[in-house]
C-alpha cells in the first residue's frame, strides 16, 4: 500500500470531531512507511489518563449501518451480518456516514486468506497455518454462496453485485479479523473508528479500552450461526465473550491463548438494562508514554501463527509461539516402529485411561512450548507406547478400574491419574505425585529418542529447506516489500527453532546405564 495521505488523515479526523470522537491533544495520527496509520504521543501519558472515547452511534455494525433491515430480513447475525455492513457501507462511497474513516483504513489486511492461494500454498506448507487457511477459505465461500448469493439476487441493498463479491468478502472479512470489536449485546461486534489505529506490541500495551455496559456481561456473543468457521478463529477459549478487545471467533490448532488479554474494564453498570447503551467507549492508559513514542495496544497473548492468520504480521522471537504436532503423526512413527496395530491399541489405552491431546472440530494434537517442553499427555502416550507387552497387559487389565468419573481437567488431574498408572505398571516406584517426580520419571532415554524422531518427521512438513536456509531467506527478505514471504518466513523459523529446543531438551535425559559383561 502506498502511504496514506496526509489529507485522508486531515479528513477522518475532521470526521471524528463530526461524529462526537474525542482524540486527546496528546496524540497524534500520522502515516507509518509501510502505508498504515500509528498513534504517537506528543506529550506524556500518565497512567489513568483517558485519551479518546467514542460514541457507541458512531461505531459501525450491522445496527448502525444503512443495511440493517436488509440484514435483519436476512436473518444475518455475527461477523457475517458485519461483514455485509462493512461491504455495504463500502459501496455507497461518499454517502456513507463512515466515507472518510473506511478511506483512512485499508480494503483488506494482508492476511494469508487474501494472498492468492497458490502463494499461500507453497509460503505455508508445513505451518500451523497450511491446513486452517485452506479450511478459511473453503468455509467462507460456503457462507457466501449460502447467504451473501441470495442477497446479491434480491437486489435489496440497491449496490451492484461486484460490491458484495466473494473477493470483497474475503477482504472484509479480513478487514473483521484484525480490527473489529465486541462492542455490546445490542450492536453485537462492530468496526470502532480510532480505537482500531493502535498496533500491537506483546506485553507492552500503553491502552486499555472500557466500556459501561454491564447488561450483556454475561451474554456470549452473538452467534454467527451462517458462518461454520471463521478467519479469526483461535484457540478454544472464552475470547468471545470478552469486551472490546479485538475480536475473535472461536477454534483453532494454532491457539494463540488470547484469553489472557486484559485489555478490558467494565467501568460501570447500565442501571436500565435496555439493550441499546449510548455510554462513550474510552481509552485510557494503563502504561507510561513519553513524547514521541507510538501508543500501542495488545492484541493479546498470541504465538505468530494466531497473529499471521488474524492481523497480517509476526513478532520475532515471539515468546507466545508454539508448535503443534497431530496425534496422527504420532502414530505413523509408532506404527513405523512397531505396527500399525500396535500404535492403534496403545493409542486406544491411553484414550481409555483418560487422556487426550488438545482438539480442534477435525484434529487431536500435542502442543510444544515455545521453550520445547512437549505437553504432558504426550509423554504418557510415549510412555504407554514403550511398555513391555506383559506390564501392557496388565494395565489393560484393570483399566477400568483406574478411570475416574471426572474428566482430566487441569494438569494435577493428570498428575494423579499418571499416578495411578505408575502403582500399576512399576509397583516399586512411589512418589510420583507432583509434576517434577512425574517429570523425572517420564524423561527415559527411549522417550526422548522417540520426541526427537517424532520432531523430525513435524519438520519434514516443511519441506527440503532447512531452518539455515529459512534464516538467510529471512535476513534478505524486506518486511514491507516482500510482506507475505518475510512473516511466512518468521512463522517457519520460530515453528523449526522451536523443533530444534525439543530436540535438544529430550537429548538432556538421563542415558541407561549399560550394564558391564565380565
Amino acid at each position: 500500500c502506498p502511504p496514506c495521505p496526509r489529507s485522508r488523515l486531515r479528513a477522518f479526523e475532521s470526521w471524528m470531531r463530526e461524529h462526537g470522537v474525542v482524540c486527546s491533544d496528546a496524540l497524534r495520527l500520522d502515516a507509518s512507511e509501510a502505508g498504515g496509520v500509528y498513534v504517537r504521543a506528543l506529550a506524556a501519558l500518565r497512567e489513568g489518563d483517558v485519551v479518546a472515547t467514542i460514541p457507541r452511534r458512531a461505531c459501525l455494525t450491522p445496527r448502525t449501518s444503512g443495511a440493517a433491515a436488509a440484514i435483519k430480513d436476512a436473518q444475518l447475525g455475527g461477523t457475517l451480518a458485519l461483514a455485509v455492513a462493512v461491504m455495504y457501507e463500502r459501496a455507497r462511497g461518499a454517502d456513507s456516514p463512515w466515507h472518510d474513516y473506511l478511506r483512512l483504513i485499508p480494503d483488506c489486511e494482508p492476511v494469508p486468506l487474501v494472498w492468492p492461494e497458490d502463494e499461500a500454498a507453497r509460503l505455508l506448507a508445513g505451518t500451523e497455518l497450511e491446513q486452517t487457511v485452506k479450511q478459511d477459505r473453503e468455509f467462507l465461500c460456503e457462507d457466501w454462496k449460502e447467504c451473501i448469493e441470495p442477497l446479491i439476487s434480491s437486489g435489496e441493498l440497491g449496490v451492484k453485485p461486484d460490491d458484495l463479491s466473494l473477493e470483497k468478502y474475503f477482504a472484509a472479512k479480513s478487514l473483521l479479523s484484525s480490527r473489529s470489536f465486541r462492542i455490546d449485546k445490542y450492536h453485537g461486534s462492530g468496526m470502532v473508528p480510532l480505537a482500531d489505529l493502535f498496533n500491537h506490541k506483546t506485553d507492552g500495551e500503553h491502552v486499555h479500552f472500557t466500556k459501561s455496559d454491564a447488561s450483556d456481561s454475561d451474554e456470549e456473543e452473538d452467534g454467527d450461526d451462517q458462518s461454520n468457521t471463521d478467519l479469526d478463529e483461535e484457540g478454544d477459549d472464552d475470547q468471545n465473550n470478552v469486551e472490546l478487545v479485538e475480536e475473535e471467533d472461536g477454534d483453532d490448532q494454532s491457539n494463540a491463548s488470547a484469553d489472557e488479554q486484559s485489555t478490558v474494564e467494565n467501568s460501570t453498570a447500565n442501571p436500565s438494562g435496555e439493550g441499546s447503551n449510548d455510554e462513550d467507549l474510552e481509552m485510557i492508559i494503563v502504561r507510561e508514554a513519553n513524547p514521541g513514542d507510538e501508543v500501542y495496544n495488545t492484541y493479546g497473548t498470541m504465538g505468530n501463527a494466531a497473529l499471521l492468520h488474524r492481523y497480517g504480521f509476526t513478532e520475532l522471537d515471539n515468546p507466545y509461539d508454539i508448535v503443534n504436532i497431530d496425534l496422527t503423526l504420532v502414530t505413523k512413527w509408532c506404527s513405523s516402529k512397531y505396527s500399525h496395530r500396535y500404535a492403534k491399541a496403545r493409542v486406544s489405552l491411553w484414550h481409555m485411561l483418560g487422556y487426550s491431546g488438545c482438539t480442534s472440530e477435525d484434529a487431536e494434537y500435542f502442543e510444544i512450548s515455545y521453550d520445547g517442553e512437549p505437553q504432558l499427555e504426550l509423554l504418557i502416550l510415549l510412555y504407554i507406547i514403550f511398555l513391555e507387552p506383559e506390564v501392557y497387559d496388565k494395565l489393560v487389565c484393570v483399566s477400568e478400574d483406574l478411570v475416574g468419573d471426572d474428566d482430566q481437567d487441569d494438569e494435577q488431574d493428570t498428575i494423579d491419574s499418571f499416578a495411578k498408572v505408575v502403582k500399576v505398571t512399576r509397583p516399586a516406584k512411589n512418589g510420583v505425585e507432583k509434576l517434577p517426580d512425574v517429570k523425572k520419571l517420564l524423561q527415559s532415554e527411549g522417550i526422548g529418542s522417540a520426541l526427537a524422531s517424532i520432531a523430525d518427521i513435524r519438520e519434514s512438513l516443511y519441506g527440503s529447506s532447512t531452518l539455515k536456509d529459512d534464516e538467510e531467506k529471512l535476513r534478505a527478505c524486506s518486511p514491507v516489500g516482500e510482506r507475505s514471504i518475510y512473516h511466512s518466513l518468521v512463522l517457519r523459523v520460530s515453528e523449526r527453532k522451536i523443533l530444534g529446543r525439543l530436540r535438544k531438551h529430550a537429548s538432556s535425559w538421563p542415558k541407561t546405564k549399560k550394564r558391564k559383561h565380565t
